[in-house]
């Protein structure tokens, strides 16, 4: 995910789930209270071909069978949505609030 993350940083994720799209049914909220996902949030998801791998991706759009995330550094060789195709909501494990470490 660079230039916004690089490796070794630590993030803040907000745990739980609803939809920001009004077309889209709601999930209930797995923990805490629930956070809204849209395009351009970055997110901590589940591979959808092995869900031990947690991905951080950012939202471009959602579609009928889930959401389409992107890499920031598509030439860095990035496995995405380009590759595995659109991710079910309840592969979605939060959304990314912020950076804590390390301090630049």
């Amino acid at each position: 995910m660079e230039p916004a993350l690089r490796p070794g940083d630590w993030l803040i994720v907000w745990r739980g789930f609803q939809f920001r799209n009004q077309n889209a049914a709601a999930l209930p909220a797995r923990r805490g209270r629930p956070f809204q996902v849209g395009p351009g949030d970055l997110v901590v998801a589940r591979h959808p071909h092995d869900p031990d791998l947690l991905l951080v991706k950012r939202v471009a759009w959602a579609e009928a069978s889930g959401w389409w995330l992107s890499s920031d550094n598509p030439r860095a060789g990035a496995v995405d949505s380009a590759r595995f195709g659109p991710v079910p909501s309840e592969l979605i494990e939060g959304r990314v609030l912020g950076r804590y470490w390390p301090v630049r």
